[in-house]
Formats: structure tokens, sequence, C-alpha cells
């Protein structure tokens, strides 16, 4: 399997109820290595950039707001299959639909507020990883 790096993201929803260190430790459990961890607050012009798959989209705005609307919390992680084995632990994109033992599964309610980010492929990976760190906050 190959090791790859990629970004996770527990959303302002996650970051108000206080499951950014249960989150971390499921992946830190799971035996990823994490590279690089932050907590910032995201300006309108970094959240647009970084949903610019979806601007256009009924809900590009209410999810512009909502990831602005509080901190968030940003880590790279390491490992094999780290794209993959990420969306696998944090499942469907609408909490109500996301399998029990999943984290969306077990904290989110809703397909807007559900509680964390992963990046869907290696390409993406690169870009919001990009983003949102510099290689000097990178180990």
């Amino acid at each position: 399997m190959p090791v790859e790096r990629t970004l996770v993201m527990v959303k302002p929803d996650g970051v108000r109820r206080g499951l950014v260190g249960e989150i971390i430790s499921r992946f830190e459990r799971k035996g990823f290595r994490i590279a690089g961890l932050k907590m910032l607050k995201m300006s309108r012009e970094l959240a647009e950039k970084f949903y610019s798959v979806h601007k256009g989209k009924p809900f590009f705005d209410a999810l512009i707001e909502f990831i602005t609307s509080g901190p968030v919390v940003a880590m790279v992680i390491e490992g094999d299959s780290a794209v993959k084995v990420a969306r696998l632990m944090i499942g469907s994109t609408d909490g109500r639909e996301a399998l029990p033992g999943t984290i969306r599964g077990d904290y989110a309610l809703s397909k807007t507020e559900n509680v964390v980010h992963a990046s869907d492929s290696v390409e993406s990976a690169n870009y919001e990883i990009g983003l949102l760190f510099s290689k000097e906050e990178l180990m």
C-alpha cells in the first residue's frame, strides 16, 4: 500500500462540541502519523478557495457561511492509503446515513454540519494541504 498524506479537518460544529481530541485519537489509534496540526479560523476568501469545486452549486453559500462560523482544526495525516482509509473512517457525507462506528455515524445528524472533512483524492489532499499548511509546518 502506498504511503500518502491527506487532510482531515474538524469543522466548527465538531470544535464547538469538544470532539477534536476524540477525532484525533481515532486517527492515531488507526496507526496514522500526524504530520501537521493547527487550529484556525477560515476567512471567506480561504473558504471559497478551499471549496472552489462546489462554486455555483446551490449549497455553496451555506457551506461557506458554516465553515467560517468558528474555528476549525486541520491536520495532515500520513500512512498507507491515507485518503481512502480516512474517508472510510469518517463515513457518508450525510450524518443521518453514515454507518455507526464512523465519525459521522457516531457524531453527525446533518449533511451540512457533519463534524469532519477529509480530502477525497490525493490531488485534492495536495491542494487542500497547500492551502492550509506551509512546507515548514509539516513534519
